[in-house]
């Protein structure tokens, strides 16, 4: 089986929600470079790439439900992962970033550590 079996009402549903799924993510990457801080540029791309994620594999799973007659669900694991990995790996990302300012803010100043030396 391949696309073209694909029925047109089935093949219409694929087509908006993968471009529904690409036009999010694509506005969660412009997201990431309108926002000035770090911390502002982290939040679109977990979102955008989450909810664009998720419409595309509503996409796959309604396009290979209808070619094989049968309920196809493997492709939530795929979701469960992305869902699971990207919002953690981009909390980490800003623990390092608040850890790393608040290491620098601590940091003595150029000034202060040429007078501690002597």
């Amino acid at each position: 089986m391949q696309a073209p079996d694909l029925p047109a009402w089935a093949a219409t549903i694929v087509g908006l929600l993968v471009l529904a799924g690409a036009a999010t993510t694509l506005i969660g990457s412009v997201g990431l470079l309108r926002f000035k801080s770090f911390y502002d540029r982290v939040h679109p791309p977990t979102l955008g790439g989450t909810l664009g994620m998720a419409l595309i594999v509503a996409a796959s799973i309604v396009c290979f439900s209808v070619l094989r007659s049968r309920l196809s669900v493997h492709e939530l694991l795929i979701g469960l992962f992305l869902t699971a990995t990207a919002p953690v790996a981009f909390m980490l990302l800003a623990r390092a970033a608040l850890s790393r300012t608040q290491d620098a803010d601590q940091a003595p100043a150029p000034d202060d550590a040429d007078e501690m030396v002597d």
